[in-house]
């Protein structure tokens, strides 16, 4: 593929989750309202409680959503890869940012107005659809996470994390392989902890012979006894 085959790939809606069932046409018309931008890698695409409206998709590389208290600490909620997006809730209510967005690799983002986006709601019963069934989804995660916050031990929490990762990731059997698994601290921050604690745990679930550690890749040798060992936790 040629340099500027890959870049008429990147400025392209089609693999956006949302808008996978419109047809060429609404999606030529979308395509034709957005701005693209390349971000690198650190590099910020929207503060907390900005008033911007924009509605950005991700066509290529990764973001990630954080906020810092006052204090410096940084709390991470997601990282958004190729096919998400994000803004949508400013678009929808008016309201600022609820979080900071960075990007995590070099990316390229569309960003729509919010207008523009309000029309698709109203247009493409379809898009709609699959916004409602993003957010029910968030809503689950968030909840999940709310709950282990306040009634899990901090091991237990980073169990859990792990276990999301591995959900995530390519499965061998019975094994899950995480490439480019989160650092120890980006981990202490999705779990409201410290990266000193992050590494005891995954130290230890390595003796136990559940997790495996080869740089950067992260191996869940067993997930079904990483998930019971969560399961245990939280009584279910």
């Amino acid at each position: 593929m040629t340099q500027r085959e890959a870049a008429q790939v990147q400025q392209s809606l089609t693999g956006i989750d949302i808008f996978a069932r419109l047809s060429p046409e609404a999606m030529s018309r979308l395509q034709k309202r957005c701005i693209w931008r390349r971000y690198q890698a650190g590099e910020p695409i929207v503060d907390y409680l900005d008033a911007s409206r924009d509605v950005y998709f991700i066509t290529a590389g990764e973001a990630r959503a954080t906020l810092y208290s006052v204090s410096g600490k940084v709390v991470t909620f997601t990282d958004l890869g190729p096919g998400e997006m994000f803004g949508e809730i400013a678009a929808i209510d008016g309201g600022p940012r609820s979080a900071s967005i960075e990007a995590r690799t070099s990316c390229v983002v569309a960003a729509m107005p919010a207008a523009a986006f309000r029309e698709v709601l109203q247009s493409e019963p379809e898009a709609t659809q699959a916004l409602l069934q993003r957010m029910a989804g968030r809503i689950r995660v968030l909840t999940t996470r709310i709950y282990e916050f306040s009634s899990l031990a901090v091991n237990n929490r980073i169990q859990a994390e792990i276990v999301r990762l591995a959900t995530l990731a390519r499965r061998e059997g019975k094994s899950a392989r995480i490439e480019t698994a989160p650092t120890h601290a980006e981990i202490a921050s999705r779990v409201s902890t410290h990266r000193e604690a992050v590494t005891r745990e995954l130290n230890r679930l390595s003796r136990l012979g559940v997790i495996e550690q080869q740089g950067r890749t992260l191996i869940v040798a067993d997930v079904d006894r990483l998930e019971k060992m969560v399961h245990a936790a939280t009584g279910e």
